[in-house]
């Protein structure tokens, strides 16, 4: 293992190239609330286990065997289970409808909807978009309690949730989205549509620790190899999927986030030299600012939240991308500001969101009640700088928050698999043992 020498007194081994985040410093103290509560609880952490990894392991382990347990008794969601009435696909193909579009009043039956930026409407089809979600949901939750516990039973429910939802023929979603975020009256599906996968990019981070088990079945992970392939296929050549990856504001950002993800599962090299290469060059320049801001999304009329989805996305790919040659958080813009410039940015409007309207920064039309949840560009901007500050509001933040929007928008819902190594199952072990 490489050491990254530091400001502080405990040092951190870099992660091998296997792992997402590339640890440095881990502050003292933290090491020191975390002994703590290995010996109340009696659970040790092996040697060789990172040490941020280890404090995850502990901040979040409740709550992973609530969520992994709970997991082990959902139905295996398929978007097969509710035929979206509106689409122009069959069975197998994903539907969802664009979020601001309204029935359009001056026609009776409502058609072209028409738009309102920043409002949902909460009578379209969300039935396939829940399943992904869900199904992805548990996947990651499963192949955490996994991580912690080393208990094959995860493992098994995980693959049988992967299998439906992806693999089995009467239940498998065809690896495309021509149909998402469809305007009724105008247009069955659009580029846009490409951010409703954005959650399956948490799906191969998972899958790297399920894959290890006798429980997870090699024609599963064969299986969604081959999907994924497709997926990037169609990402990458579809007419929707190339306007998507040129889009100006977030939805790139969120398509690389996606790319990123699916190529690493895949090993498609020549995709993440296109990601790398459109970060560094077209994303990061072309869409921050030098104070961190990010002016399209401060246009919106919900600038709040699509600030934290840009940090957050941001960060992500600053995970998915960098490797132990390359660390893109160092990636500069020509006056010198970096990914991290982001989460600066926004770290003091995540701490105290009334400061946001106080320094003349518009109200979100809609959600602005529920923001902000656990954000990852919190958790990754201390693995990068060892800021005690960024894990401190971190950890106060809710993990879990009931509002569907929020959820819709954070692709990240079990940081423990963005900071493990695999090869480190279970990470919590009795001290018995």
């Amino acid at each position: 293992m490489q050491l990254d020498k530091g400001r502080s007194n405990v040092i951190v081994p870099r992660m091998k190239a296997s792992g997402l985040v590339y640890c440095k410093r881990f502050p003292a103290a933290i090491l020191g609330v975390l002994s703590g509560w290995l010996f109340f609880t009696g659970s040790s952490v092996g040697a060789s286990t990172n040490q941020l990894a280890a404090a995850i392991a502990h901040i979040d382990h409740a709550r992973i065997l609530k969520l992994g347990n709970a997991a082990l008794t959902l139905k295996p969601p398929a978007i097969t289970d509710h035929r979206a009435p509106n689409s122009a696909g069959g069975p197998h193909d994903f539907f969802s409808q664009a979020d601001y579009t309204w029935p359009n009043p001056t026609n009776k039956n409502g058609l072209p909807y028409i738009g309102r930026d920043g409002e949902s409407n909460p009578d379209n089809f969300e039935y396939h978009r829940m399943a992904m979600r869900n199904m992805k949901d548990a996947v990651a939750a499963l192949a955490a309690a996994y991580a912690c516990t080393g208990d094959d039973k995860y493992v098994a429910k995980a693959a049988q949730l992967l299998r439906v939802f992806f693999l089995d023929e009467k239940t498998r979603m065809n690896p495309n989205l021509d149909y998402a975020q469809a305007v009724l009256g105008m247009a069955t599906g659009r580029s846009y549509g490409i951010i409703d996968t954005l959650h399956l990019a948490e799906l191969p981070v998972a899958i790297r620790f399920l894959e290890g088990s006798k429980a997870f079945d090699p024609a599963v992970g064969a299986g969604l190899k081959k999907w994924f392939s497709d997926y990037i296929g169609w990402m990458t050549t579809s007419t929707n999927g190339v306007k998507e990856m040129n889009a100006a504001n977030n939805h790139s950002i969120a398509y690389f986030v996606q790319l990123a993800s699916f190529a690493r599962f895949v090993g498609d090299a020549k995709k993440l030299d296109l990601c790398r290469e459109r970060f560094k060059e077209i994303l990061l320049p072309k869409q921050m600012a030098d104070d961190g801001s990010f002016p399209l999304e401060l246009k919106r009329t919900k600038p709040y939240g699509y600030s934290i989805f840009q940090a957050d996305n941001v960060a992500i790919l600053c995970v998915l991308l960098s490797t132990p040659e390359e660390d893109l958080w160092k990636c500069k813009l020509p006056e010198g500001a970096t990914p991290l410039k982001s989460i600066e940015f926004l770290y003091p409007y995540l701490a105290d969101k009334g400061k946001w309207l106080a320094d003349g920064r518009g109200k979100d039309v809609m959600h602005w009640a529920d923001w902000p949840a656990r954000e990852p560009c919190l958790l990754f901007a201390f693995a990068e700088t060892d800021d005690g500050k960024y894990l401190d509001l971190w950890k106060k933040l809710d993990p879990d928050p009931t509002d569907l929007e929020i959820r819709r928008n954070i692709a990240v819902t079990q940081p423990l698999l963005w900071v493990a190594q695999p090869g480190e199952i279970p990470l919590l072990k009795s001290s018995a043992e």
